[in-house]
């Protein structure tokens, strides 16, 4: 029942805002990587952008072994190239979806994006269930 949601969701999703969405992020994973030094935010960009393509049934986490000082200054520079104006289209979107009620869960999808759209360096895409499996205490 949870995966028939889910594909509804993302469906209805893509429809009204997943595409817009998915294309700002293809935009700017292209431009970064017409330099060799930006490559990395353009892979970054092209991840986020099959996230936000298709969100439901899938988690951001940060991966803790990542988050060094390079993910910091890479953070700090993605937010002032690409990531206020990524985070903008996705509040605009919420604010659009938020209009009607059956658009409030894509609405909050929207805004629950924002922090990855701003801060993409040492996190990771993973299903739903296996972020889930992680938090769970483990016997022993």
């Amino acid at each position: 029942m949870r995966t028939l949601l889910s594909l509804i969701l993302n469906i209805i999703w893509f429809l009204t805002a997943g595409w817009s969405l998915f294309l700002g992020y293809i935009v700017a994973g292209v431009l970064a990587c017409i330099f060799i030094v930006t490559i990395p935010f353009g892979l970054a960009s092209f991840r986020i952008a099959g996230f936000v393509a298709w969100p439901f049934g899938r988690e951001v986490r940060v991966v803790p072994g990542r988050a060094g000082a390079m993910s910091a200054i890479g953070n700090v520079i993605w937010f002032v190239i690409a990531g206020w104006w990524l985070a903008l289209g996705h509040m605009i979107t919420a604010f659009a979806q938020a209009a009607t009620i059956i658009g409030l869960p894509l609405a909050w999808a929207n805004i629950k994006l924002i922090p990855v759209t701003c801060f993409p360096f040492a996190r990771e895409v993973v299903p739903s269930s296996d972020a889930r499996a992680q938090m769970l205490p483990t016997a022993g």
